[in-house]
């Protein structure tokens, strides 16, 4: 009966129409992105949102114009309300997909014009991290929001809001318990979206292992150890507990060398070529800092440690294993007597030298085991 119905005449008419319109808005959702792509390609911000708006934008038009023309059939249409229901549930979808993009075209806009490939990026990894907590923190919203509004339009759902309403007191405490951790790592992201305690590529030592901030999510972070392995660290961690972070203000570092020597090495020469060595890499020394001191003393041998600085925390590991061989090989070349040495006085085997004639004294004769 309602397929019979629906080749009458009003019916009839309503699928024509509903076929014609979405033809219609599809090919007039192709040619608006064409020639909003053409006409946005001179502009960062435009082009960018022009491309990721294209597919969206090509899905929503049709099904605004199906849901116009369920809007104007006949109220007494079999199917026309189940119809009209799930164009909607589309609708919200494709606009709920829409703002999405939207964010996503903006942080490739950020991206785009703060480049991290610079040696200066301090102020772009900053930018970075901003804007990719607080638009993802935005993008959750935005989920959570088109769910409630796809829930919202079925009545069961309402009435089921109205109940969790009249008894808010329990329900809350118990959903409240339940998503404390997801709220705290919520909460922390904004906090570090904020305050900055770490950033993008941020070199940093977490629990003991050396890294590189590689991505900051809404719940995680991942640091990329030296060696390729991944930290997944919560969000929270990074408020909660102490970290060291190498590139708080700037990149660039000073490292320490430490070579143990004897007495006997004049320093002067060693500092001579501590300058030469740090002068000759100059892609790994800044120029700042290059000294040698005598830090510590034993009975044994002296404690130098050489202090040079570089541009960020690699090239600084570099240096020092560049200034440590050299220096290790210098000393082995002009000073190899003032290499750590033991030291044995041989003044009282000299007054009571050992008569290698004479027989050993025999050894006690020992009764063997009972």
């Amino acid at each position: 009966m309602q397929w019979n119905s629906y080749i009458s005449q009003p019916g009839l008419r309503t699928l024509t129409l509903a076929v014609a319109v979405l033809l219609l808005f599809s090919l007039s959702g192709r040619v608006l992105t064409a020639v909003a792509l053409r006409l946005a390609r001179g502009f960062l911000l435009t082009r960018e949102l022009a491309e990721h708006l294209e597919r969206p934008v090509r899905v929503l038009l049709p099904l605004l114009g199906l849901q116009g023309v369920w809007q104007a059939a006949p109220d007494d249409l079999p199917l026309i309300g189940g119809a009209r229901h799930v164009t909607g549930l589309l609708i919200i979808v494709c606009l709920t997909w829409l703002a999405l993009r939207v964010l996503r075209g903006l942080q490739q806009v950020i991206q785009i014009s703060n480049p991290v490939d610079i040696a200066d990026n301090l102020r772009a990894r900053q930018i970075h991290t901003q804007s990719r907590v607080l638009l993802r923190t935005l993008g959750l919203f935005i989920v959570i929001i088109g769910a409630a509004a796809m829930l919202m339009t079925f009545p069961s759902a309402r009435q089921f809001g109205a109940s969790l309403l009249a008894s808010a007191g329990l329900a809350g405490l118990a959903v409240g318990f339940a998503a404390r951790p997801v709220l705290a790592n919520l909460i922390a992201g904004l906090q570090i979206a904020i305050t900055q305690p770490i950033r993008l590529d941020d070199v940093v030592i977490v629990e003991g292992e050396w890294g590189r901030i590689e991505e900051i999510t809404g719940t995680y972070v991942v640091v990329r150890i030296w060696d390729d392995r991944r930290l997944v660290v919560p969000l929270q961690y990074f408020i909660e507990k102490p970290f060291q972070n190498w590139t708080r203000r700037s990149s660039s570092l000073i490292g320490t060398v430490f070579v143990w020597v004897d007495y006997s090495l004049p320093l002067e020469p060693l500092r001579d070529e501590l300058r030469r060595l740090c002068k000759e890499v100059p892609e790994l020394w800044d120029g700042r800092v290059c000294v040698l001191q005598v830090t510590d003393t034993s009975e044994k041998a002296i404690q130098l440690r050489v202090l040079v600085s570089s541009p960020d925390s690699s090239r600084n590991w570099d240096l020092r294993c560049h200034i440590r061989e050299n220096l290790v090989g210098f000393i082995q070349r002009r000073y190899p007597e003032a290499l750590p040495q033991l030291r044995a006085d041989l003044a009282v085997a000299r007054r009571h030298p050992v008569d290698k004639s004479s027989p050993a004294p025999a050894e006690p004769e020992r009764q063997p085991p009972v």
